[in-house]
């Protein structure tokens, strides 16, 4: 009988319940380490978005944990994200004085994950749409325009790649 409780007792403490904090989990192949991001094509009228976009998607990958070497292309990759950004709404969603200062963009991306040693597609989302919130200052004639929002509002919009960026890597590292 106590041999038995030993055992039960020695299997609870050495199992593990399984969970692990969000955003730090990987559901990738374990065998890939490098990972190619070229730059994303944009299809918007907004300069230099994809620019903005891809580098903070490798950041993001960076960021997580350290597991990864990341290339600008798809050259020596296990594998390769790829991604065209559709469009980005911007719409007043708060006012300041009877002037527009608070925005929602809404960001629609098609983005694909393949393993480029095979071709397997380990993640794709057609229609990736990212919504959010920004206050911002600027507007040209009562419109905010997507130029303006690269030049005058920065920090915003930076907020807006960053956060982005972290939506598409959570997506692909924890299989959403």
């Amino acid at each position: 009988m106590r041999r038995a409780t030993f055992v039960v007792v020695a299997a609870l403490l050495t199992s593990s319940c399984g969970y692990s904090l969000a955003g730090r989990g990987s559901f990738l192949p374990t065998d890939i380490r490098v990972v190619g991001i070229p730059l994303l094509e944009n299809r918007t009228s907004i300069p230099r978005i994809d620019q903005i976009f891809t580098e903070k998607i490798r950041t993001e990958f960076i960021d997580r944990g350290k597991r990864y070497t990341i290339l600008p292309t798809s050259s020596g990759a296990h594998a390769v994200l790829s991604g065209t950004i559709n469009t980005i709404f911007i719409q007043p969603a708060g006012l300041d004085q009877q002037l527009a200062s608070r925005y929602t963009f809404t960001v629609t991306m098609r983005v694909q994950f393949t393993d480029s040693r095979n071709g397997q597609v380990l993640w794709s989302n057609e229609a990736l749409t990212f919504r959010e919130e920004y206050d911002l200052k600027t507007a040209v004639n009562g419109q905010l325009e997507g130029a303006v929002v690269l030049e005058q509002e920065g920090p915003a919009f930076d907020r807006l790649a960053t956060d982005l960026a972290r939506t598409v890597v959570s997506a692909i590292l924890e299989a959403f």
